[in-house]
C-alpha cells in the first residue's frame, strides 16, 4: 500500500509557490517603477526574482539547516538514531536521508530537501534525550512522511522566498519614503505602490501558512501508518507540549518546518492568534492520533 498519496499535489504546490513569488516580486517592482518612472527597477525585480527562484530550488535546504545550526552526524556517532532512520526509510521505500543533530534541549525535529534523493532529517538533542524509542520512531516517521509526501520542497522554498519578499518590500518602502526625487505619477499610483509594498510580507506569511498546517495532519497520519503505532507519535507530541525549553536557533523563517512550533507559549492563545499560527494545535493532533486504529 502506498501511504504517500499527495505527491503530485505537493509538486504542483511547489511550482505554484515559485510562480506566485515571481508574480509578487514583479508586481512590487512594477508598482515602484511607476512611482519613480524608472523601468530599470522593474527589470531588476524580474531578474532578481528569477535568480532567487533558482537559488531557492537548489539551496533552500542548506539555508534552512544553516539557520537551525544543524550539524551532520554519521552512524558511528549516533548509531541508534541512524539505525531508526535507516529502518524507517527502508520500510517507507525511501532513500536514506542525511541525518543532522541540533544542539538544543527542546524536543523538536524537521525534514528538508528538494526531493527524496536529496533530503535530510534534523533532530534536536532534547528529542534524543527525552523520548523513548517508540516516541522517537513516531517523530522520525512523521518527518520521513514529509519526504514521502513531497512537501519538503515547497515548505523549504517558503523559508527563502518569504524572507526575500519581506526584504524586498522593506527596501522599496525605504526608497519611497526617503527619496527626495520629484514624482510625476499621481497620488493613486503612489498609494497603490505603498499598499503593495506593505502588504507583500503579509502575503508571504499567508503563503507560508498555507503549506504548513494541513501537511502536519497528513504527516501525522502517514507516520502512524508507517510505524503501525500511532500512540508513539501521540506520546511524543504530549511530551513536546509539556516541554518548556526555549530554542535559541528558532527563526520565524523556519518555524513552519518543525514538527511543533519551536516558539513555546503560543499554543494556547486566542482564536485570532491561532488563525495565524503555522501549526495546528497539539491537542487536536494528539486526539486524532489516539483515535486511529492501524
Amino acid at each position: 500500500m502506498n501511504i504517500y498519496t499527495h505527491k503530485s499535489s505537493n509538486i504542483r504546490k511547489t511550482w505554484l509557490l515559485i510562480s506566485l513569488f515571481l508574480v509578487l516580486i514583479i508586481f512590487i517592482g512594477w508598482a515602484v517603477s511607476l512611482v519613480f518612472e524608472n523601468p530599470v527597477i522593474l527589470y531588476v525585480a524580474v531578474s532578481f526574482g528569477l535568480i532567487m527562484n533558482m537559488l531557492a530550488y537548489w539551496f533552500s535546504d542548506k539555508i534552512a539547516l544553516s539557520i537551525a545550526r544543524a550539524k551532520p552526524v554519521e552512524r558511528r556517532e549516533l548509531s541508534e538514531l541512524y539505525n531508526i532512520v535507516e529502518n524507517l526509510s527502508i520500510t517507507a521505500g525511501l532513500p536514506m536521508p542525511k541525518v543532522y543533530i541540533i544542539s538544543e534541549p527542546q524536543i523538536n525535529a524537521f525534514a528538508t530537501g528538494r526531493n527524496p534523493k536529496n533530503s535530510a532529517v534534523a533532530v534536536t538533542a532534547g528529542a534524543l534525550q527525552k523520548l523513548n524509542r517508540n516516541e522517537l520512531e513516531g517523530v522520525l516517521a512523521h518527518e520521513l512522511s514529509h519526504i514521502g509526501n513531497r512537501d519538503i520542497l515547497v515548505s523549504t522554498i517558503a523559508v527563502v522566498l518569504s524572507g526575500v519578499i519581506a526584504m524586498i518590500a522593506d527596501i522599496f518602502l525605504r526608497m519611497m519614503f526617503w527619496s527626495n526625487n520629484e514624482r510625476k505619477s499621481g497620488p493613486m499610483v503612489l498609494i497603490m505602490a505603498i499598499a503593495a509594498v506593505i502588504l507583500a510580507p503579509f502575503a508571504a506569511m499567508l503563503l507560508r501558512m498555507a503549506v504548513s498546517r494541513k501537511r502536519e495532519f497528513l504527516a501525522d497520519a502517514s507516520g502512524a501508518l508507517l510505524t503501525r503505532y500511532p500512540d508513539g507519535l501521540a506520546s511524543a507530541l504530549e511530551k513536546i507540549g509539556q516541554d518548556s525549553n526555549l530554542m535559541r536557533s528558532a527563526s520565524d523563517a523556519t518555524a513552519h518546518l518543525y514538527i511543533s512550533n519551536p516558539f513555546k507559549g503560543k499554543e494556547r492563545t486566542s482564536w485570532f492568534v491561532r488563525l495565524f499560527m503555522t501549526h495546528p494545535p497539539l491537542e487536536e493532533r494528539i486526539r486524532i492520533l489516539r483515535g486511529m486504529r492501524v
